[in-house]
């Protein structure tokens, strides 16, 4: 092989692919973890009516496409509104509104067209889990992205009631909102989201600061981060145990999760090593909220 062919194979190769720039544009990951807590609330909704999916099966189909096709709208637009400070950051260097892999303008439209498509599937469902979409929505694209995200510390604090919401537009597509069930799980993914955000803007706190992002660990330092990973920790331990009918399994599992993220957290006041150990806490914290929604899930089968 001469050095033209080399020179050829190493740019195909390392051309990104549409399916890489489409994951890497709807934060593949993220979106997954967003509509896994829409699918916990929808399944508990059925347990706790003694409702079948068998005989609600369109509806979940409505409510899991409508909710993704949300999430992803509104992840795609924070792309195209973030794109100078993706371009700053290395860990968004490669996105493809970066490289210009996929145009801005293309990367709007979709965005507006995959929340309205989604918005509209979920009013096929019920107009409360419609309204909670929208709420997410709304957080994140308008109050978080767009206002919050690069002036205040507390966006951490509005960006998470987005997430937060996502298990009871699964719920309130089967009954009402207003069930003790829908409301701690609202109040678990908020709370998670607080340390879970801290540990990865600690991981990436030089990268925020150059792009002038308001992250509490650029602004106050890394100890005031802590102490509120902590402090948000703690609120956990209660959680599971308003959750006490899904079983003793359950609970017993939940509490050790949580204590075993308390101990993390307060290893943070006596480690060397900061990054490192928001690291650890960032993994703890993925695996987690997996884990949690996970059994949630099993225990509705």
């Amino acid at each position: 092989m001469n050095k033209s062919e080399i020179s050829i194979t190493i740019e195909q190769n390392s051309t990104p692919t549409l399916l890489l720039d489409l994951l890497s544009l709807f934060k593949g990951l993220v979106l997954v973890f967003n509509v896994l807590p829409v699918l916990a609330g929808f399944m508990l909704a059925l347990h706790f009516t003694n409702a079948t999916l068998t005989e609600s099966w369109e509806l979940f189909l409505l409510t899991i496409i409508g909710s993704t096709l949300v999430m992803g709208g509104a992840l795609v637009l924070n792309n195209w509104y973030d794109v100078d400070i993706d371009s700053v950051m290395d860990r968004t260097k490669k996105r493809p509104t970066v490289t210009g892999h996929i145009p801005l303008n293309v990367v709007l439209i979709l965005g507006i067209a995959l929340s309205i498509f989604g918005l509209i599937l979920l009013l096929f469902t019920t107009v409360e889990a419609t309204i909670y979409a929208l709420i997410g929505w709304f957080t994140y694209v308008v109050l978080y992205t767009m206002w919050s995200k690069r002036r205040y510390t507390l966006n951490t604090v509005i960006g998470s009631v987005s997430g937060a919401v996502t298990p009871l537009i699964g719920w309130t597509a089967i009954d009402s909102g207003f069930h003790l069930v829908p409301i701690v799980l609202f109040l678990l993914l908020f709370i998670w989201q607080m340390p879970h955000t801290f540990a990865i803007a600690m991981k990436k706190c030089n990268e925020y600061s150059a792009a002038g992002v308001a992250m509490l660990p650029v602004v106050h330092g890394f100890e005031m981060t802590k102490r509120q990973m902590f402090v948000y920790t703690i609120c956990l331990l209660p959680l599971p145990f308003y959750l006490a009918s899904l079983g003793t399994v359950f609970i017993v599992l939940a509490t050790l999760l949580n204590i075993g993220w308390v101990i993390v957290s307060i290893r943070g006041f006596f480690t060397k090593n900061d990054l490192k150990w928001a690291h650890v806490n960032f993994l703890y914290s993925v695996n987690y909220i997996m884990i949690i929604f996970l059994m949630m899930v099993v225990v509705t089968l």
